[in-house]
Protein backbone atom coordinates (compact mmCIF):
# COMPACT_ATOMS: atom_id res chain seq x y z
CA UNK A 1 0.00 0.00 0.00
CA UNK A 2 1.51 3.34 -1.04
CA UNK A 3 0.55 6.94 -0.50
CA UNK A 4 -1.43 8.28 2.44
CA UNK A 5 -3.47 5.67 4.33
CA UNK A 6 -7.13 5.67 3.35
CA UNK A 7 -9.83 5.23 5.96
CA UNK A 8 -12.06 2.23 5.34
CA UNK A 9 -15.75 2.41 6.16
CA UNK A 10 -16.89 -0.88 4.66
CA UNK A 11 -13.99 -3.23 5.29
CA UNK A 12 -16.09 -5.68 7.28
CA UNK A 13 -19.46 -7.25 6.50
CA UNK A 14 -22.51 -5.82 8.25
CA UNK A 15 -23.37 -7.60 11.49
CA UNK A 16 -26.88 -8.86 12.16
CA UNK A 17 -28.35 -8.11 15.57
CA UNK A 18 -31.12 -9.50 17.73
CA UNK A 19 -32.92 -7.37 20.31
CA UNK A 20 -33.57 -8.54 23.84
CA UNK A 21 -36.47 -7.23 25.89
CA UNK A 22 -34.15 -4.83 27.70
CA UNK A 23 -33.28 -3.20 24.36
CA UNK A 24 -29.57 -4.09 24.38
CA UNK A 25 -28.06 -5.01 21.03
CA UNK A 26 -26.18 -8.30 20.89
CA UNK A 27 -24.47 -9.60 17.74
CA UNK A 28 -26.11 -12.71 16.35
CA UNK A 29 -23.06 -14.93 15.85
CA UNK A 30 -22.56 -18.59 15.08
CA UNK A 31 -19.24 -20.44 14.72
CA UNK A 32 -17.94 -20.76 11.19
CA UNK A 33 -15.00 -22.11 9.19
CA UNK A 34 -14.96 -18.83 7.24
CA UNK A 35 -12.33 -16.26 8.27
CA UNK A 36 -14.98 -13.56 7.69
CA UNK A 37 -16.80 -14.70 10.84
CA UNK A 38 -13.72 -14.12 13.00
CA UNK A 39 -13.34 -10.65 11.47
CA UNK A 40 -17.02 -9.97 12.27
CA UNK A 41 -16.56 -11.11 15.86
CA UNK A 42 -13.58 -8.82 16.41
CA UNK A 43 -15.45 -5.91 14.81
CA UNK A 44 -18.33 -6.53 17.24
CA UNK A 45 -16.01 -6.77 20.25
CA UNK A 46 -14.44 -3.43 19.28
CA UNK A 47 -17.75 -1.62 18.64
CA UNK A 48 -18.21 1.22 21.18
CA UNK A 49 -21.37 0.93 23.23
CA UNK A 50 -22.13 -2.71 22.43
CA UNK A 51 -18.69 -4.31 22.40
CA UNK A 52 -16.54 -5.82 25.14
CA UNK A 53 -15.13 -3.19 27.57
CA UNK A 54 -11.82 -5.06 27.90
CA UNK A 55 -11.31 -5.42 24.14
CA UNK A 56 -12.20 -1.77 23.63
CA UNK A 57 -9.53 -0.69 26.13
CA UNK A 58 -6.70 -2.44 24.31
CA UNK A 59 -4.14 -0.96 21.94
CA UNK A 60 -1.17 -2.37 20.02
CA UNK A 61 1.20 -2.16 22.98
CA UNK A 62 -1.16 -3.73 25.50
CA UNK A 63 -1.96 -6.63 23.15
CA UNK A 64 1.66 -7.28 22.10
CA UNK A 65 2.51 -9.44 25.17
CA UNK A 66 -0.51 -11.64 24.44
CA UNK A 67 0.63 -12.01 20.82
CA UNK A 68 4.03 -13.23 22.00
CA UNK A 69 2.44 -15.55 24.57
CA UNK A 70 0.16 -17.13 21.96
CA UNK A 71 3.12 -17.70 19.62
CA UNK A 72 4.96 -19.54 22.37
CA UNK A 73 1.87 -21.63 23.16
CA UNK A 74 1.83 -22.70 19.50
CA UNK A 75 5.46 -23.76 19.86
CA UNK A 76 4.64 -25.59 23.09
CA UNK A 77 1.90 -27.64 21.38
CA UNK A 78 4.32 -28.49 18.56
CA UNK A 79 7.04 -29.54 21.00
CA UNK A 80 4.54 -31.81 22.80
CA UNK A 81 3.28 -33.26 19.53
CA UNK A 82 -0.29 -32.37 20.57
CA UNK A 83 -2.19 -31.66 17.35
CA UNK A 84 -5.48 -31.08 19.17
CA UNK A 85 -3.89 -28.30 21.23
CA UNK A 86 -2.09 -27.03 18.11
CA UNK A 87 -5.42 -26.52 16.34
CA UNK A 88 -6.69 -24.43 19.24
CA UNK A 89 -3.47 -22.48 19.76
CA UNK A 90 -3.20 -21.60 16.06
CA UNK A 91 -6.70 -20.16 16.36
CA UNK A 92 -5.64 -18.07 19.36
CA UNK A 93 -2.64 -16.79 17.39
CA UNK A 94 -4.82 -16.02 14.38
CA UNK A 95 -7.10 -14.00 16.65
CA UNK A 96 -4.09 -11.84 17.54
CA UNK A 97 -3.54 -11.04 13.86
CA UNK A 98 -7.22 -10.15 13.48
CA UNK A 99 -7.07 -8.00 16.63
CA UNK A 100 -4.09 -5.96 15.43
CA UNK A 101 -5.56 -5.59 11.95
CA UNK A 102 -8.86 -4.37 13.39
CA UNK A 103 -7.17 -1.71 15.51
CA UNK A 104 -5.17 -0.57 12.47
CA UNK A 105 -8.37 -0.45 10.38
CA UNK A 106 -9.99 1.75 13.02
CA UNK A 107 -7.09 4.20 12.60
CA UNK A 108 -7.43 4.14 8.81
CA UNK A 109 -3.98 2.57 8.39
CA UNK A 110 -4.74 -0.87 6.92
CA UNK A 111 -7.17 -3.74 7.34
CA UNK A 112 -6.97 -7.54 7.35
CA UNK A 113 -7.29 -7.61 3.57
CA UNK A 114 -4.15 -5.50 3.30
CA UNK A 115 -2.32 -7.95 5.58
CA UNK A 116 -3.32 -10.87 3.35
CA UNK A 117 -2.43 -8.91 0.21
CA UNK A 118 1.03 -8.07 1.59
CA UNK A 119 1.94 -11.63 2.50
CA UNK A 120 0.54 -13.18 -0.71
CA UNK A 121 2.45 -10.62 -2.75
CA UNK A 122 5.63 -11.47 -0.85
CA UNK A 123 5.24 -15.23 -1.18
CA UNK A 124 4.52 -15.09 -4.92
CA UNK A 125 7.43 -12.76 -5.49
CA UNK A 126 9.86 -14.85 -3.48
CA UNK A 127 8.99 -18.04 -5.37
CA UNK A 128 9.30 -17.24 -9.09
CA UNK A 129 10.32 -20.86 -9.68
CA UNK A 130 6.83 -21.86 -8.48
CA UNK A 131 4.56 -18.95 -9.43
CA UNK A 132 6.48 -17.30 -12.27
CA UNK A 133 6.08 -17.71 -16.00
CA UNK A 134 7.06 -20.90 -17.79
CA UNK A 135 10.69 -19.85 -18.23
CA UNK A 136 11.06 -18.94 -14.57
CA UNK A 137 9.52 -22.20 -13.40
CA UNK A 138 11.72 -24.22 -15.72
CA UNK A 139 14.92 -22.48 -14.60
CA UNK A 140 14.34 -23.02 -10.88
CA UNK A 141 15.56 -20.59 -8.22
CA UNK A 142 18.60 -18.95 -9.78
CA UNK A 143 21.70 -18.44 -7.66
CA UNK A 144 21.59 -15.03 -6.03
CA UNK A 145 17.90 -14.52 -6.84
CA UNK A 146 16.88 -14.66 -3.19
CA UNK A 147 19.24 -11.86 -2.19
CA UNK A 148 18.15 -9.81 -5.21
CA UNK A 149 14.47 -10.19 -4.32
CA UNK A 150 15.16 -9.27 -0.68
CA UNK A 151 17.11 -6.18 -1.80
CA UNK A 152 14.24 -5.12 -4.06
CA UNK A 153 11.76 -5.54 -1.22
CA UNK A 154 13.94 -3.49 1.10
CA UNK A 155 14.25 -0.66 -1.45
CA UNK A 156 10.49 -0.64 -2.03
CA UNK A 157 9.85 -0.61 1.71
CA UNK A 158 12.10 2.42 2.18
CA UNK A 159 10.34 4.22 -0.68
CA UNK A 160 6.89 3.37 0.68
CA UNK A 161 7.78 4.52 4.18
CA UNK A 162 9.23 7.76 2.79
CA UNK A 163 5.95 8.40 0.95
CA UNK A 164 4.08 7.81 4.20
CA UNK A 165 6.39 10.16 6.09
CA UNK A 166 7.76 7.35 8.26
CA UNK A 167 11.38 7.64 9.35
CA UNK A 168 13.50 4.52 9.78
CA UNK A 169 15.92 6.50 11.96
CA UNK A 170 19.40 5.04 12.18
CA UNK A 171 18.39 1.54 11.02
CA UNK A 172 20.63 1.48 8.00
CA UNK A 173 23.30 -0.91 9.28
CA UNK A 174 23.78 -4.45 8.04
CA UNK A 175 22.43 -5.98 11.26
CA UNK A 176 19.77 -3.39 12.03
CA UNK A 177 16.89 -5.33 10.48
CA UNK A 178 17.19 -8.07 13.13
CA UNK A 179 14.23 -7.16 15.40
CA UNK A 180 15.17 -5.99 18.88
CA UNK A 181 11.98 -7.46 20.35
CA UNK A 182 13.01 -11.06 19.57
CA UNK A 183 13.79 -13.29 22.56
CA UNK A 184 17.43 -12.64 23.42
CA UNK A 185 18.75 -16.11 22.51
CA UNK A 186 16.92 -16.04 19.18
CA UNK A 187 18.21 -12.54 18.40
CA UNK A 188 21.77 -13.56 19.26
CA UNK A 189 21.48 -16.47 16.82
CA UNK A 190 20.08 -14.29 14.03
CA UNK A 191 22.77 -11.62 14.52
CA UNK A 192 25.46 -14.28 14.29
CA UNK A 193 23.88 -15.91 11.25
CA UNK A 194 23.69 -12.62 9.40
CA UNK A 195 27.26 -11.59 10.30
CA UNK A 196 28.42 -15.00 9.08
CA UNK A 197 27.01 -14.27 5.61
CA UNK A 198 29.79 -11.70 5.06
CA UNK A 199 32.50 -13.93 6.53
CA UNK A 200 32.53 -12.62 10.13
CA UNK A 201 32.48 -16.05 11.76
CA UNK A 202 34.49 -18.86 13.29
CA UNK A 203 35.64 -21.45 10.78
CA UNK A 204 34.69 -24.36 13.07
CA UNK A 205 33.24 -25.15 16.51
CA UNK A 206 36.45 -26.10 18.35
CA UNK A 207 37.85 -22.53 18.81
CA UNK A 208 34.51 -21.42 20.25
CA UNK A 209 35.08 -23.77 23.18
CA UNK A 210 38.26 -21.82 23.89
CA UNK A 211 36.24 -18.61 23.63
CA UNK A 212 33.73 -19.99 26.15
CA UNK A 213 36.59 -20.82 28.53
CA UNK A 214 37.92 -17.27 28.06
CA UNK A 215 34.51 -15.74 28.78
CA UNK A 216 34.09 -18.01 31.82
CA UNK A 217 37.43 -16.79 33.22
CA UNK A 218 36.38 -13.17 32.65
CA UNK A 219 33.12 -13.86 34.46
CA UNK A 220 35.09 -15.25 37.43
CA UNK A 221 37.18 -12.07 37.49
CA UNK A 222 34.05 -9.93 37.40
CA UNK A 223 32.57 -11.88 40.30
CA UNK A 224 35.69 -11.23 42.33
CA UNK A 225 35.47 -7.51 41.54
CA UNK A 226 32.00 -7.35 43.06
CA UNK A 227 30.74 -4.96 40.36
CA UNK A 228 27.29 -6.18 39.36
CA UNK A 229 27.32 -4.35 36.01
CA UNK A 230 30.58 -6.11 35.05
CA UNK A 231 29.16 -9.47 36.12
CA UNK A 232 26.05 -8.93 33.98
CA UNK A 233 28.16 -7.91 30.97
CA UNK A 234 30.47 -10.92 31.19
CA UNK A 235 27.52 -13.25 31.77
CA UNK A 236 25.94 -11.92 28.60
CA UNK A 237 29.20 -12.45 26.68
CA UNK A 238 29.28 -16.05 27.90
CA UNK A 239 25.70 -16.67 26.77
CA UNK A 240 26.46 -15.15 23.37
CA UNK A 241 29.45 -17.46 22.94
CA UNK A 242 27.37 -20.50 23.92
CA UNK A 243 24.75 -19.57 21.31
CA UNK A 244 27.57 -19.33 18.76
CA UNK A 245 28.76 -22.82 19.68
CA UNK A 246 25.23 -24.17 19.27
CA UNK A 247 24.98 -22.55 15.83
CA UNK A 248 28.12 -24.32 14.66
CA UNK A 249 26.79 -27.60 16.08
CA UNK A 250 23.45 -27.01 14.29
CA UNK A 251 21.63 -26.75 17.61
CA UNK A 252 18.86 -24.15 17.93
CA UNK A 253 19.34 -22.51 21.38
CA UNK A 254 15.68 -21.91 22.21
CA UNK A 255 14.77 -25.52 21.42
CA UNK A 256 17.76 -26.87 23.35
CA UNK A 257 16.94 -24.77 26.41
CA UNK A 258 13.25 -25.69 26.23
CA UNK A 259 14.31 -29.34 26.32
CA UNK A 260 16.50 -28.74 29.36
CA UNK A 261 13.72 -26.76 31.07
CA UNK A 262 11.33 -29.68 30.60
CA UNK A 263 13.96 -32.14 31.84
CA UNK A 264 14.43 -30.04 34.98
CA UNK A 265 10.66 -29.81 35.52
CA UNK A 266 10.24 -33.57 35.11
CA UNK A 267 13.05 -34.44 37.52
CA UNK A 268 11.85 -31.93 40.10
CA UNK A 269 8.35 -33.39 39.81
CA UNK A 270 9.88 -36.80 40.58
CA UNK A 271 11.27 -35.34 43.82
CA UNK A 272 7.88 -33.85 44.68
CA UNK A 273 6.03 -37.08 43.87
CA UNK A 274 8.50 -39.22 45.86
CA UNK A 275 8.13 -37.00 48.93
CA UNK A 276 4.35 -37.03 48.59
CA UNK A 277 4.42 -40.85 48.69
CA UNK A 278 6.22 -40.44 52.03
CA UNK A 279 3.49 -37.99 53.12
CA UNK A 280 6.05 -35.18 53.21
CA UNK A 281 6.27 -31.81 51.48
CA UNK A 282 9.11 -30.12 49.66
CA UNK A 283 9.53 -27.71 52.56
CA UNK A 284 10.09 -30.61 54.94
CA UNK A 285 12.89 -32.21 52.91
CA UNK A 286 16.55 -31.32 53.34
CA UNK A 287 18.77 -30.38 50.43
CA UNK A 288 20.66 -33.68 50.78
CA UNK A 289 17.40 -35.64 50.58
CA UNK A 290 16.28 -33.76 47.48
CA UNK A 291 19.69 -34.28 45.86
CA UNK A 292 19.44 -38.03 46.48
CA UNK A 293 16.02 -38.12 44.83
CA UNK A 294 17.33 -35.96 41.99
CA UNK A 295 20.03 -38.53 41.24
CA UNK A 296 17.35 -41.25 41.23
CA UNK A 297 15.29 -39.22 38.79
CA UNK A 298 18.26 -39.05 36.39
CA UNK A 299 18.88 -42.81 36.25
CA UNK A 300 16.01 -43.88 33.95
CA UNK A 301 17.03 -41.23 31.42
CA UNK A 302 20.71 -42.14 31.28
Amino acid sequence: MSGAPQARTAAYPRISYVYHSFQSRIPLMKPSRDITRLIEIMAALRTPGTGCPWDLEQDFRSIAPYTLEEAFEVIDAIERGDLDDLREELGDLLLQVIFHARMAEEQGAFDFGDVVDAITTKMIRRHPHVFGDEDARGAGMAKGAWNRIKAEEKAERLQRRAELGLDDGEKNGFLDDVPQALPALMRALKLQQKAAKVGFDWSEAEPILDKIAEETAELRDALQSGRKSDVAEEYGDLLFAIVNLGRHLDIEPESALRGTNEKFRSRFHFIEKSLKEQERSLDEASLDEMEELWQKAKKPRE
